[in-house]
């Protein structure tokens, strides 16, 4: 990626969910490009250790963590054996997310809890567990990848916005209780517009791609709050497509 945000992240481990693809995998790029070691916690198996091996030619410390963010107990399990394994982690990015794009008369429960508990419990999960862990070791960064239905939502978005919404607005309280306990933490929503991602483009094939933005621009946009000296906080960053016709 040529980006213009550099940033040294040698020396810390971060964990990206939803990290075997698209934008997840763009994320798990740049920090693995920046020298981070980089967890990449995901459900599609394959697809992850397909990155990890590509990255490991490169010289890339990147490794497969197999993971549903739905699952409380699942995330609970990975935070004991990294600590079992004497294992810090620096940067949680929370990336993984679906959709169900359909008219709410015509959603089924099954549904919604499908995308609500994916987008907004299971990013809180992961919180959870680094929040705590992040105080007690005095530092650490936290990036919600949030977007423009956060904000300002359009039909057949029903449970998608409600989640994204509700993340944001958690994360505007985990910015400001950082704020209390810990200086050293950084907490950053990141709200992103339409993307070339299979998160579209599986859904909706026929889109205009002219309208979306490279997920490289996100992963660089990423690296920028983790790039802000200790004394500045970004509490939340906006990148959208020139033509974003959602936003604001």
């Amino acid at each position: 990626m040529d980006g213009g945000v550099r940033v040294d992240l040698r020396g810390r481990q971060a964990l990206v969910t939803g990290g075997a693809r698209g934008l997840g995998a763009s994320i798990t790029r740049a920090l693995a490009g920046a020298g981070a070691s980089v967890l990449v916690a995901d459900v599609r198996k394959e697809l992850a250790r397909e990155l990890c091996e590509e990255l490991a030619q490169d010289g890339r410390d990147v490794r497969f963590v197999e993971l549903d963010v739905t699952d409380a107990r699942a995330v609970a399990e990975v935070f004991r054996e990294l600590d079992g394994d004497g294992q810090a982690l620096d940067i949680l990015v929370n990336n993984a997310a679906v959709d169900v794009s359909k008219p709410i008369e015509h959603l089924t429960a099954e549904e919604v809890t499908r995308v609500i508990t994916t987008n907004l419990l299971g990013p809180m999960y992961l919180c959870l567990e680094t929040y705590r862990r992040m105080v007690a070791r005095g530092g650490g960064h936290i990036v919600n990848i949030l977007s423009t239905a956060s904000n300002r939502t359009w039909t057949e978005a029903g449970p998608y916005a409600a989640g994204k919404s509700g993340l944001r607005a958690f994360t505007h309280t985990l910015f400001k209780e950082a704020q209390r306990d810990c200086p050293g933490i950084g907490v950053t929503g990141v709200i992103a517009g339409g993307m070339e991602t299979p998160f579209i483009l599986e859904r909706f094939p026929d889109a205009d791609v002219s309208m979306l933005q490279s997920p490289d621009i996100v992963a660089d946009t990423v690296l920028y709050a983790l790039s802000v000296p200790a004394g500045s906080a970004v509490s939340e960053l906006v990148v959208v497509p020139r033509k974003e016709p959602s936003w604001p």
